[in-house]
């Protein structure tokens, strides 16, 4: 013998190398020698119904485990845009307290005459502010009435169409494209 194959074990057959592989593959089922081909048959049966229930728990697994990180997928998407929403109340509360500020602004111009000198320039300023927060005001006078941007507090003759905004009390403004406040105006009859 070489001394390769010194090194590799020496296989014995008993009844040849046939029936040796068919005793092998019986015992790998637990088969005992008096076993038939049809009992083989039936464990192999049993073994594919065992392996195709593996594979169905298997999908069914993963069909969950997608399902669920869907859910969760959605669910910070969802969280997002709340907390966005939650943002942009928030932003609306402060900004409708600073119209009343805004309102001041207005009739103290109004008041004193002219441009107000530097309350005009507070008011110039502080709508800027205002607009670069989304905050824009709503047209009224001379626009025909639309009761979801104008309140009318009073109706009124005038030598205009019926349904014309004649003058604006308070003015109103949109907040991102919302409205915030309606104008309230006297419109013609």
């Amino acid at each position: 013998m070489s001394d390769e194959q010194k090194d590799e074990p020496e296989i014995v057959y008993e009844n040849g190398p046939e029936e040796n592989g068919l005793k092998q593959a019986e015992g790998d089922f637990d088969l005992d020698e008096t076993n038939d081909s049809g009992q083989i048959l039936d464990k192999i049966k049993k073994i594919k119904e065992k392996l195709k229930k593996c594979n169905e728990e298997k999908q069914e697994y993963l069909t969950g485990w997608q399902r669920a990180q869907a859910d969760f997928i959605n669910y910070r998407k969802r969280q997002e845009e709340q907390r966005e929403e939650w943002m942009k109340m928030a932003e609306a509360g402060l900004i409708t307290d600073l119209l009343a500020v805004l309102d001041t602004l207005d009739s103290a111009i109004k008041n004193h005459g002219g441009d107000g000198g530097s309350a005009a320039a507070i008011k110039k300023q502080f709508e800027e502010i205002l607009k670069n927060h989304g905050l824009e005001e709503i047209k009224a006078a001379g626009e025909k009435f639309n009761p979801e941007f104008h309140e009318a507090i009073e109706r009124v003759e005038a030598g205009a169409e019926e349904g014309i905004v004649i003058e604006e009390i308070q003015k109103g403004y949109l907040l991102n494209g919302k409205v915030l406040r309606v104008a309230k105006v006297k419109v013609s009859k």
